[in-house]
């Protein structure tokens, strides 16, 4: 289990993600597919229970139509 503080960023990461979807008019489903990913591990991403890798991100942001950095800002 990460620290706090990192389990805390993730899941602001993940709410990040999740409003950029939602923006964008996107289900989980279309982002993930739009991502490369499986749906249960973009959910695990979104909801900040999972530590993407950098790469997964870039194709989270490109799925959604956004700058990486509108994802990961504080």
């Amino acid at each position: 289990m990460p620290p706090d503080r990192v389990h805390a960023r993730r899941r602001a990461i993940g709410e990040h993600i999740r409003t950029a979807r939602l923006h964008a008019n996107l289900s989980q489903e279309q982002t993930a597919q739009g991502a490369g990913l499986g749906l249960a591990s973009y959910n695990r991403i979104e909801q900040g229970h999972a530590s993407p890798l950098l790469d997964n991100l870039i194709r989270i942001a490109d799925a959604i139509g956004v700058p990486l950095a509108d994802l990961v800002r504080e």
